[in-house]
């Protein structure tokens, strides 16, 4: 039976310089083209001002991680993140899925789904009665028992 090589750490960037991965040697070459850039474009002091941000900016892409990830992976989940559906209600009719974005409306534009009733104080205290004694209390509603369920009183 043949033996294969299984390769390992395939998630690790291969290294050009030193510890400077091909991504990064990508970015900060890209860095120094826009500082020539900015430099041929514009005086000393105004050079100064832009080559430092230019170089902090791509800097930050090239060698700041977030959770392990590269920035832009960050940065691309979150505007993934933004562009989503903000709440997903699933409406049961005919076993469909419906995605629901909710946004800043008024009462009367939003769907019965979101709409609720305001309780009042006695009711409340009547649902808490009925929890506490564990559904034994039904409230003040007229119930009417089955003839075989008639206790008699002594």
């Amino acid at each position: 039976m043949q033996q294969f090589v299984v390769p390992q750490f395939i998630d690790v960037e291969d290294k050009v310089i030193g510890p400077i991965t091909t991504r990064q040697f990508i970015i900060i070459i890209v860095a120094l083209i826009i500082m020539f850039i900015e430099y041929k474009m514009s005086d000393f002091a105004l050079f100064l001002v832009l080559a430092v941000f230019t170089f902090a900016f791509l800097g930050l892409f090239a060698f700041l991680k977030v959770n392990g990830r590269p920035v832009y992976y960050f940065l691309l989940n979150v505007l993934q993140t933004m562009k989503r559906y903000q709440l997903r209600v699933w409406i049961p009719e005919g076993e469909e899925m419906e995605h629901v974005i909710r946004k800043k409306k008024k009462d009367e534009d939003m769907p019965k789904v979101f709409r609720k009733e305001m309780v009042s104080s006695s009711r409340l205290s009547q649902l808490s009665l009925v929890v506490d004694t564990g559904g034994v209390y039904r409230g003040e509603e007229k119930t009417t028992l089955p003839p075989s369920a008639a206790v008699k009183i002594a």
